[in-house]
């Protein structure tokens, strides 16, 4: 504490103000706040982009926006969902969450970690000034596929590539970040079968992040220089429209994991203590984490399968990308395992974690139908794949970050979060996500092509649609209620140390935590340290 008061002493003065310490600060807990705050800005304004996407598809032969406004939108929403918004607000989960969850002060290199930050947010800010660049923003997709990227006019696509690559060297900077830290930086006792589950998803997190992305920034740079330096790399001439799709995929698919694996670690933190039991098979849920990572890396043509791949790597990879679904299967049993004669608590975290568990695995099913190559010939590039990979993003991973950020919104803030509004917003979301994301495997079906501007079909087609416009706008309203609850939560009743009786580290800290974390850190003997203290001080008749 003596040397904490020291350090603020030396401080200068306008560092210390109410804005400027937060723009200087380098405490993991600020940092993590920034990137939680920036991503939820860019959560609005990619939420906005898809309703006017929906607007546009309600019916047949509107002309809400024209049709280069269109693909505008269905490129920067869906880079805006995965590259600002998933990805970052898991890092800044992760980045308040792993020093506390591993008994560390900070982050191994707190100013890495403010300048990873600040990269992410430069980032954002070039993908959303492109709006304003000439010839409009990037349109050729959320994947930039070739030649469409390359021949696409004005600078929106230059900006789409910059964005990336900055993004790219935060995202490794923050790798590198997590690595040291969880791996030279855990208290007294905690072995690597000690580590908190949402740790060794961040580990594995990280690890895909370090390997994937220099692949994808090689890609970007090739992309660019046929853009501008008269290279043909990617030429249709010489096959390369599929090399670009090899290189973007053999990152593509793992960010999918990069994604989904931190979710993951979110549920398996929220079961247990709404279950008041321990994980069922800790081990083997650390090592399907692992598993999930490496075959992640082994299933990237599970994307190509149109694109006239000889049928022994078509099945090489089909086979791949069922082998990934042992090890997933294995957490959501385990899950349930751990729900089997639990005590169910069904407060919010635990009513998202449920909604993550039903629509997570909805949607992992419908992947094992798209891994398979001859109904994915059928089905690609369909409403079908989109329908899909919401089911897989958002209504998995989004559900777990709605659960997760209700679960330690009390840690971070030290005040608890509505519970009527936060039940309010579980069952709109819920209903109105089916709503939404439902009805499109079947225009899938009936031959809706993803990146359709408009269309003439009226009968099932507009009533479909019309439908997955009316639950896209009650969705918002869900996000909107869950928004009231953070802000009555600025008068809200406070939380102590462990409002939740759960079971890791960061719970035995203040709510807030210090800038230093922890005065003293109890030492660890198993994977969960304060049921074992609560246990110690039972017995010794001091609780």
């Amino acid at each position: 504490m003596e040397a904490s008061a020291a350090t603020t002493q030396r401080v200068p003065a306008w560092q210390r103000g109410r804005v400027a310490s937060w723009l200087v600060t380098v405490d993991h807990k600020r940092i993590g706040i920034l990137y939680i705050a920036t991503a939820g800005f860019f959560f609005g304004a990619g939420g906005i982009m898809s309703l006017l996407i929906r607007t546009q598809l309600a019916q047949p032969d509107l002309h809400v926006v024209t049709r280069d406004s269109y693909n505008e939108l269905v490129t920067i929403h869906g880079t805006t969902m995965i590259f600002l918004f998933v990805v970052p607000i898991l890092t800044g989960l992760a980045n308040f969450l792993v020093p506390l969850m591993i008994g560390a002060p900070d982050m191994a290199f707190p100013r890495l970690n403010a300048f990873s930050y600040w990269l992410y947010a430069f980032a954002g800010g070039v993908l959303m000034l492109s709006f304003f660049a000439s010839g409009g923003a990037a349109r050729a997709g959320w994947t930039s596929y070739v030649p469409l990227s390359i021949q696409s006019p004005g600078h929106g696509q230059d900006l789409w590539i910059l964005s990336l690559h900055i993004l790219t060297i935060s995202s490794v900077v923050g790798a590198i970040n997590f690595l040291a830290t969880i791996h030279n930086m855990r208290t007294a006792g905690m072995t690597w079968m000690r580590i908190p589950l949402f740790v060794w998803s961040i580990e594995v997190f990280a690890w895909l992040l370090l390997l994937v992305l220099p692949v994808l920034s090689a890609g970007l740079t090739m992309l660019i220089l046929d853009r501008h330096a008269g290279t043909h790399f990617f030429s249709p001439a010489h096959g390369g429209p599929i090399l670009y799709q090899h290189a973007f995929w053999f990152f593509g698919h793992p960010e999918v994991y990069i994604m989904v694996l931190p979710a993951m670690g979110i549920i398996s933190e929220i079961l247990p203590v709404f279950t008041r039991k321990p994980i069922f098979g800790y081990k083997a849920i650390a090592y399907s984490t692992v598993a999930i990572g490496f075959f992640s890396m082994l299933v990237w043509a599970h994307h190509m399968f149109t694109v006239g791949l000889p049928n022994y790597l078509n099945s090489f990879f089909m086979l791949s990308s069922m082998v990934i679904a042992v090890p997933t299967g294995m957490k959501i049993f385990n899950w349930l395992a751990t729900l089997w004669r639990g005590n169910i608590i069904l407060d919010t975290p635990m009513l998202f974690a449920l909604g993550f568990l039903s629509i997570f695995t909805f949607g992992g099913l419908t992947g094992i139908y798209l891994a398979a190559f001859p109904v994915d010939t059928q089905l690609h590039d369909s409403y079908f794949v989109v329908a899909h990979f919401h089911y897989v993003l958002f209504g998995g991973v989004v559900f777990a970050i709605l659960g997760g950020l209700y679960y330690w919104w009390p840690k971070m803030f030290g005040r608890l979060l509505d519970e009527r509004l936060g039940k309010t917003s579980f069952w709109l979301l819920f209903v109105s996500f089916n709503l939404t994301f439902l009805p499109q495997h079947l225009l899938g079906n009936l031959g809706m092509v993803r990146r359709i501007y408009t269309y003439t079909q009226h009968g099932l087609w507009a009533d479909y649609n019309l439908a997955s416009t009316i639950g896209a706008f009650a969705m918002a309203g869900g996000i909107l209620v869950y928004l009231a609850a953070i802000a009555k939560s600025l008068n809200g009743r406070r939380a102590g140390n462990d409002p939740w009786l759960a079971d890791t580290l960061e719970w035995y800290t203040t709510s807030p935590p210090p800038p230093h974390n922890f005065d003293s850190v109890p030492y660890v003997s198993s994977a969960r340290p304060l049921n074992d203290l609560r246990r110690a001080l039972k017995e010794r008749g001091a609780l």
